[in-house]
Formats: structure tokens, C-alpha cells, sequence
């Protein structure tokens, strides 16, 4: 677990934690993305006024891009050109070409559709909502010079509002009669790769995104809104990539896929949650990947058998 939950408190580990654990790199990305989507990126709050669908197709657009760039480059290097071979993947296997789960047969080809066509509408559905609340004073917005360090303290609390939310919303979509509805089709994937971060089925993704309504309660800047939809809309092409390590050049490497969450989609009645809130300890869903916790899991099942 994060030294942020050690008891007796290591200030020192947990601020090095936050800073190469958490932002770096992928969180600090996000934040740059949602800066320069900000400014650069967004229509005026002028435009965003009435609920046009001109420049509702543009944060679709602007959204679907950045997702294509990240998921699509992943997916260049690790699965087209192969750069590192199998070298730290999870799985040994590659993703399936040939299987009536998928549409097309393909599993690519699959992910890619419902990323887009629902994850990314959905996604950019309830972005331009809050958006338009904001450009008609519907709810309340804080600016960078008023209260910046409360704003950065809230950009900071988007990693861990989103895993709450994921947590809580994924435990749900377990639900017996929502998992057949729904989140099946996101359990096809076995074999993760970074198009199938946001494949999930329409309503999974209704679900899924509205960790966008705390805003529509909590003040906040529009940077920290289109944040929110970074970090659950495109940081999962990075923890399904299906690698442990991406190899850049040489000795360099980054942080890729998420082994907790690659457990889930193998076992998938463990690590419902992340790591940087471990709730899945606190209600013994916890799996780290070692023998005992994988005893742990077998113990439970043969409790609910009997």
C-alpha cells in the first residue's frame, strides 16, 4: 500500500510517493493536457452558453484526439512494432484476432469502437454539461488567483476522488444483473491492452463518468473539470496497456499497466479498487500478487460454495 496509509506516518516516503508515484509521469501529463486544453482547446464560455452542438462535437473531438494519441501510440509501440517484445507483459499472449466475443472477430478493432463511439460521447456528454452550468452561473466556478492553494489541493483530490468513485461504481457493476447488462462486455478482455481502458458498454460508461456530478456540488476551476475527465478518460489506456514498463531507449523506462487492476480482469472478484485508496484492503478483496494472497481468494470461494 502507499506509505500515506503508514501508521506511524512517513512524511518523507509519502511526498515522494505523490511526486514519482502518482503524478509522475501520467498524472503530471493529465495536468498538462487539461492546462493547455483550457486555453487552448475549449470553446469560450460565451459559445458555451447554449447547448449547441458545434462546439459540443469540438470537446468530442479534442477529447477522442487525445485518447487516439495516447491509446494509439501505446498501441503503436507495444503491440505493432513490438519495441520491447514480450518484455514486462503481464500476459504472454497477444490480443485475439479470431473471436465471436468481439465485434469484427477482432479484439482491437472491438475496444477501439466502443471507446469512441460511447466512451468518448459519454465522457464529453457530461464535460460540456458542466461546462454549459458554468457559462450560465448554474453552478459555481473558483478562479487560480482567488484560491490557488485550494484549487491545487482539489486538482490533487481528482486522483483520489476518482478511485473512490471507481471503487463504489465498480462494486455495482458487479451487481449480477448489471454485470450480465453491462460491465460483461468489459470483462471480455482478459487480455488488457491500452484500447481497453474505456471499452465498456453505454450504460457502464453512464455510470462510470459521472464522477463528473461532485463538481456540479463542489466549486472548482473548468481545469480541474476537464482533469477529471483525463484522468478516468484517457489514464486507463496506460494502467490496461497490458505492460508493467514501457522501454523507451535503452536503460529508460516508465511506468505503464497497473498490476493490481491486470489481477482483477484475470480473477475478477479481487482489486475492484486502486491503489492509492485501498478500500479492497479494508473489506478483504485485496490482491498483491503473492501466494497467500492468492490463498486468500481461493479461501473465499469455497466459503460462498458451501
Amino acid at each position: 500500500m502507499p506509505p500515506l496509509y503508514s501508521w506511524p506516518p512517513r512524511p518523507v516516503a509519502t511526498l515522494r510517493w505523490i511526486a514519482t508515484g502518482l503524478l509522475f509521469p501520467w498524472g503530471l501529463l493529465f495536468i498538462g493536457l487539461a492546462v493547455l486544453s483550457w486555453n487552448l482547446l475549449t470553446p469560450s464560455m460565451g459559445q458555451m452558453r447554449s447547448l449547441s452542438p458545434g462546439w459540443m462535437a469540438l470537446i468530442w473531438l479534442r477529447n477522442a484526439t487525445l485518447l487516439g494519441l495516447v491509446a494509439g501510440g501505446l498501441h503503436w509501440w507495444l503491440y505493432v512494432r513490438r519495441v520491447q517484445g514480450a518484455g514486462y507483459k503481464y500476459n504472454a499472449r497477444w490480443p485475439s484476432t479470431d473471436s465471436r466475443k468481439f465485434l469484427w472477430r477482432n479484439q482491437v478493432r472491438d475496444n477501439v469502437f466502443w471507446s469512441l463511439v460511447s466512451g468518448c460521447t459519454v465522457w464529453s456528454s457530461y464535460e460540456a454539461l458542466t461546462m454549459w452550468m458554468y457559462a450560465n452561473d448554474r453552478i459555481p466556478q473558483v478562479g487560480w488567483g482567488s484560491a490557488p492553494v485550494y484549487l491545487s489541493v482539489m486538482l490533487l483530490a481528482v486522483f483520489f476522488w476518482a478511485t473512490i468513485h471507481f471503487y463504489l461504481n465498480h462494486r455495482l457493476l458487479h451487481w449480477k444483473p448489471l454485470y450480465r447488462a453491462a460491465h460483461e462486455l468489459h470483462h471480455r478482455n482478459t487480455n488488457t491492452g491500452p484500447w481497453t481502458g474505456i471499452s465498456m458498454h453505454p450504460l457502464e460508461h453512464v455510470i462510470y463518468f459521472s464522477l463528473f456530478l461532485l463538481w456540479w456540488v463542489v466549486p472548482v476551476h473548468p481545469v480541474i473539470v476537464i482533469m477529471t475527465g483525463f484522468y478516468n478518460g484517457i489514464s486507463p489506456a496506460v494502467s490496461h496497456s497490458g505492460f508493467d514498463r514501457v522501454l523507451l531507449s535503452g536503460r529508460a523506462r516508465i511506468a505503464a499497466g497497473d498490476q493490481f487492476h491486470h489481477l482483477h480482469h484475470r480473477y475478477f472478484e479481487v482489486n475492484y479498487g486502486n491503489t492509492p485508496t485501498p478500500i479492497d484492503r479494508l473489506f478483504g478483496t485485496w490482491h498483491d500478487g503473492t501466494p497467500e494472497a492468492q490463498e486468500a481468494m481461493r479461501s473465499r470461494r469455497r466459503a460462498y460454495q458451501h
